[in-house]
């Protein structure tokens, strides 16, 4: 699992992560790494840098990570979580610019095939 692309999906609220990685598995099973975060860490609606870089390391590989964001404040903390990241794993995460859930299906499913960041990034987008 680990010579592919990973996802991560970032959301105001936990309910919409959980739902969304939970139907990425469902549709593209096991082959790809995907972590989540949602909600402030009081519990309430927003996002938490810590936890994305949490999600991020938790499934980190060389080949890459694809953070996929609901609103702007998500993609604003996700841009700080990877510039926080040790080692210069920062260069191998990407934010794509694609809908949460439709985004995540279809990079995890370019990504379960082996593909670059790059072609994760471009399939995820054009959708």
């Amino acid at each position: 699992m680990t010579d592919t692309v990973s996802i991560v999906i970032v959301s105001h609220s936990p309910d919409v992560a959980k739902g969304a990685a939970d139907m990425v598995r469902q549709m593209v099973g096991e082959e790809v790494r995907v972590a989540w975060c949602g909600g402030n860490p009081d519990g309430g609606l927003g996002t938490d840098v810590a936890a994305i870089m949490a999600a991020i390391e938790k499934v980190y590989t060389p080949k890459g990570v694809a953070v996929l964001v609901d609103l702007g404040g998500a993609e604003t903390n996700s841009e700080i979580a990877i510039e926080m990241l040790s080692d210069g794993r920062g260069a191998h995460v990407q934010i794509l610019n694609a809908p949460v859930v439709e985004g995540a299906v279809m990079a995890a499913t370019e990504a379960a095939g082996g593909a670059s960041l790059e072609a994760v990034r471009a399939t995820a987008e054009d959708f």
